[in-house]
């Protein structure tokens, strides 16, 4: 019997040795906050490639020929849509991918914003929370607001389907994908309830903020807080002169205090805007992209936590 198993002991090598070096499925995600959550659902049963990483600008992303290259092996492909990261799209074409792709915000009805600039993007000129309007379309200045990850509710949405993504694409751990997604979900929900306290904690009339530009609109719509912006919800649009002087005759006239820059737009507009308005910009949000590791928002829910205990103070007029 021994001799039996050592003479079969040479065929079996080769397949243990594949065992042994086979890697586990490739899954690849637009953007960081969207790689962030795919993380949180596929853990370690997934090699993940982010092809905009963190503090990058997925707005305006150039790919390069490696970013295509990677998506040729993926068992999966994550994108945002909505025009977001239309890029990938020509990364797919470009790459011959015929694995699975998953539009992250199918099912979520997006707000719609005017597309004031011309971009794939673009802002509303009222600029309002709760008057930001909602839904489809209803004509050709009408785009879809790509960010709605900044409403947790979303973030939960995001979750699910990415599970569901997974567990076809990789059906071996569908079990796993699920009890991670639910898992996430629920600390999405607690971290949703602490978000709606702390804006609680400010006066209605204080709920205004100024920032670089527009990427907070289902923030807005879901938490109450009215965002003002002079620059269009692409990053790569540039404010009118009059944009930036009604924006500063409204910051004196209501005295606001919560002035903030974005770690992706250019500063150089919001600095020239609050040292006109005569206001100091309160420090950094994070709305398009995580920090690296080491940075204050390395995930989508420390993006949520440092934000908020920016916003908060800040709208409360506190030093």
């Amino acid at each position: 019997m021994l001799r039996r198993s050592l003479l079969a002991l040479p065929a079996l090598l080769p397949s243990l040795a594949r065992a042994q070096t086979a890697q586990p499925p490739l899954v690849v995600a637009s953007f960081s906050i969207l790689g962030d959550l795919v993380a949180q659902v596929a853990g370690d049963l997934v090699r993940l490639r982010v092809i905009a990483g963190p503090d990058v600008d997925a707005h305006g992303f150039a790919p390069r020929p490696s970013d295509a290259q990677a998506l040729r092996g993926a068992a999966l492909v994550v994108r945002n849509g909505l025009g977001f990261d239309a890029w990938i799209d020509r990364m797919l074409r470009a790459a011959g991918h015929r694995g699975a792709v998953l539009t992250a915000t199918d099912g979520i009805a997006p707000l719609t914003m005017e597309d004031a600039h011309g971009h794939g993007h673009a802002h509303a000129h009222d600029h309002g929370g709760a008057g930001r309007r909602r839904g489809h379309a209803v004509g050709p200045r009408q785009v879809p607001d790509p960010h709605a990850w900044q409403d947790l509710r979303h973030g939960a949405q995001y979750l699910r389907t990415i599970a569901a993504a997974l567990s076809a694409a990789i059906p071996a751990h569908a079990g796993a994908f699920a009890a991670r997604a639910e898992a996430a979900t629920t600390r999405l929900a607690a971290l949703d309830g602490w978000v709606r306290a702390q804006i609680a904690t400010v006066p209605e009339a204080r709920r205004k903020v100024v920032t670089s530009h527009d990427a907070f609109g289902y923030f807005a719509a879901a938490y109450g807080v009215t965002f003002l912006a002079p620059q269009g919800v692409s990053t790569e649009a540039e404010p009118s002169a009059a944009d930036v002087a009604v924006l500063i005759r409204q910051i004196r006239a209501e005295g606001l205090t919560a002035v903030f820059l974005e770690n992706m737009a250019n500063p150089a507009t919001l600095t020239r805007l609050a040292e006109e308005a005569g206001v100091t910009v309160r420090g950094r949000l994070y709305a398009d992209a995580l920090s690296a590791p080491g940075g204050p928002a390395p995930s989508y829910e420390a993006m949520f936590r440092h934000n908020v205990g920016l916003l908060v103070p800040a709208m409360r007029g506190q030093a």
